[in-house]
């Protein structure tokens, strides 16, 4: 599979004025999923379009507790965000809220759901932005290369566990 063809499993769609629902199916158990979401030392291993690695991943996994990822790429570009767990619920979901340095549109909320069938880990996450320009905002951005080469990676990775 080429890396469109991977990149091109990442389903991106507005599904209201401030929200946007991002879909990819993993072929791994929705336990090593969940944990290559939440575990540091695998973050570090995919986390980020090509190009790009995480620097800082630090995540205090519990309500209440704190994550802050920085992550740097060509030419010493860097980009740092970071939030609160507000729902922990291994393996089948998390919701943290997201604020991305420099951003000045406010706080996102992401829900994650990771549901496993036959093996498979069908990823649903939900982002919902402060407002509608800030999600259109977010849609002009490259967003949607960088997280589906971000989920190519994670892929990759899983492929390599399983």
């Amino acid at each position: 599979m080429s890396r469109q063809e991977q990149a091109e499993g990442l389903t991106v769609r507005a599904v209201s004025d401030t929200d946007l629902v991002l879909t990819r199916t993993f072929a791994a158990p929705r336990r090593l999923v969940f944990d290559a979401f939440t575990r540091p030392e695998l973050l570090r291993r995919w986390h980020g379009a090509r190009g790009w690695h995480l620097v800082v991943c630090e995540i205090d996994l519990r309500p209440g507790g704190v994550w802050r990822f920085v992550s740097r790429g060509p030419e010493g570009a860097e980009l740092g965000h970071g939030g609160v767990f507000h729902e922990v619920a291994a393996p089948g979901r998390l919701v943290q809220s997201e604020v991305h340095d420099g951003w000045e549109e406010g706080e996102a909320l992401v829900t994650t759901v990771f549901d496993e069938r036959d093996g498979r880990t069908a990823m649903t996450t939900t982002v919902r932005y402060p407002s509608r320009e800030a999600r259109d905002g977010v849609l002009r951005t490259p967003m949607k290369r960088g997280a589906g080469e971000a989920y190519d990676r994670l892929a990759e990775m899983l492929n390599e566990t399983t």
